[in-house]
């Protein structure tokens, strides 16, 4: 399926959420700046709001709007990114994010992933965007798009049945076998791997 950028730009701007590919999974994107489109996302997943939701960011200048990051984490972020890492930082307060994607924490995981299309995504809306796997919560995520359509009963392409579902699902096929990224705490002096 050939992606029209513009289509997606415009459907995430109207607070619009979209299943994408990615490095690692099939993703849930949307503007995480915007409530309403988070909440959706909540629904959609079936997920517990005590899960916070990681975000992805074009660049370590955004990262530093929402987190606060020292030189030391400012080199782990340069050597890693792009990439499979999402890392979890003391946040700002005042960052601009709806708390629920924080579940009440005072941290926020961020990533920069290597994917053509997801950067395109942050350079055009110009806004951080959700980057949390499309499954339905305690399913399993997927690189394989059939798995991805089945769990959200959809065949691809736009989707108008029902409010939580996702807006658009874009279909590139299987991806490479991946899992989902690394995360790795960097709250403390010492680096803590939560999720290989």
């Amino acid at each position: 399926m050939r992606t029209d950028i513009k289509e997606v730009i415009k459907i995430i701007k109207k607070g619009g959420v979209v299943v994408c590919p990615t490095d690692t999974v099939y993703g849930l994107i949307t503007d995480a700046t915007n409530k309403k489109a988070v909440e959706k996302i909540f629904k959609i997943k079936k997920r517990d709001k005590k899960k916070a939701i990681p975000i992805f960011v074009k660049d370590i200048k955004t990262a530093k709007n929402l987190a606060f990051i020292n030189e030391k984490q400012e080199k782990f972020l340069r050597e890693n990114w792009p990439g499979k890492i999402t890392v979890i930082l003391k946040r700002k307060v005042k960052c601009g994010l709806p708390e629920i994607l924080f579940s009440k924490k005072k941290t926020i995981g961020l990533r920069i992933p290597n994917y053509k299309l997801i950067k395109k995504l942050l350079q055009k809306t110009n806004k951080p965007l959700t980057g949390t796997s499309a499954n339905i919560s305690r399913k399993p995520p997927s690189t394989k798009i059939k798995e991805v359509l089945k769990q959200f009963s959809a065949q691809g392409g736009p989707v108008s049945d029902g409010k939580d579902q996702p807006d658009l699902i874009i279909d590139v096929g299987n991806l490479k076998k991946s899992r989902p990224s690394r995360v790795i705490d960097l709250t403390k002096n010492k680096q803590k791997i939560l999720r290989i």
